[in-house]
């Protein structure tokens, strides 16, 4: 083909450069050499979107404990990404607020017994922490985690909003991270979202899936996906009898490690 100009449409996405040495220097001290630096949402989509659901148009939302991570994946390419200053954390926050409790105390009452619209079987629950015993309202824990997540995904919203996706991806929301576990979250997005919205499930691989299929470990696992495929074809497939993915097993258990 000829032509008089070359165009093309990119997505830049930029760090701060004390944040990115700084977590080298983490890695480095744990003794782990990180290859390539990509964006945690992506890493996760990697590891839970179908090629279906990257031409549709989906949002994937990585739920941690103190940041969202979003990334909109439409045609087969990255549309939007941010990060949401919220997460798993401010919840436990609101919780030792609210129930005048410590935060040990709010973690175990999250962990065990918050909800999301799913209708509560007791007026109130129990929880031991250092063989200690504490009993608070169900619904006063209904409600100050309900509060938190509306507010999340009317942040969630506002940013499908500035690039005109609000309501109108048909792939829906995805939702992975430790705080996706909590009961109720996904017909809570659905509703709150206008979308369709599911909790994401780790795409077929062997080797892996007893140790890490749970949504707190997605983004580690697409991190180690995509490394995998920015290695050198020969490399990608030499590494012993398992292939890639033995390579990948390996690395999860040093990270564990």
């Amino acid at each position: 083909m000829e032509g008089v100009r070359l165009e093309v449409d990119t997505h830049i996405v930029t760090v701060a450069t004390p944040s990115l040495r700084n977590l080298d220097l983490v890695l480095e001290k744990a003794h782990i050499h990180p290859a390539h630096h990509t964006v945690s949402s992506l890493a996760a989509a990697e590891a839970v979107m179908t090629r279906q659901q990257k031409e549709a148009g989906t949002v994937l939302l990585d739920i941690g404990a103190g940041t969202t991570n979003l990334a909109i994946i439409e045609d087969g390419e990255v549309h939007h990404v941010a990060v949401i200053p919220m997460g798993g954390t401010h919840i436990t926050n609101d919780l030792a607020i609210g129930l005048k409790t410590d935060l040990d105390v709010a973690e175990e009452v999250k962990v065990k017994h918050a909800n999301l619209g799913v209708p509560a079987r007791t007026t109130s629950v129990n929880v031991t922490v250092n063989d200690e015993r504490y009993n608070f309202p169900t619904d006063d824990i209904q409600m100050i985690v309900e509060a938190r997540a509306e507010e999340l995904f009317e942040y969630v919203d506002k940013e499908l909003k500035r690039v005109q996706r609000s309501r109108k991806l048909p792939g829906g929301a995805v939702l992975v991270g430790g705080t996706a576990k909590l009961p109720g979250i996904a017909e809570f997005a659905k509703e709150k979202l206008q979308l369709p919205a599911r909790i994401g499930h780790l795409q077929p691989i062997s080797g892996l899936t007893d140790t890490v299929d749970d949504p707190a470990y997605f983004t580690a696992t697409g991190l180690m996906l995509l490394d995998m495929l920015l290695l050198p074809m020969g490399e990608r497939h030499g590494k012993g009898n398992g292939g890639m993915f033995s390579v990948v097993e390996g690395m999860f258990r040093k990270l564990k490690r």
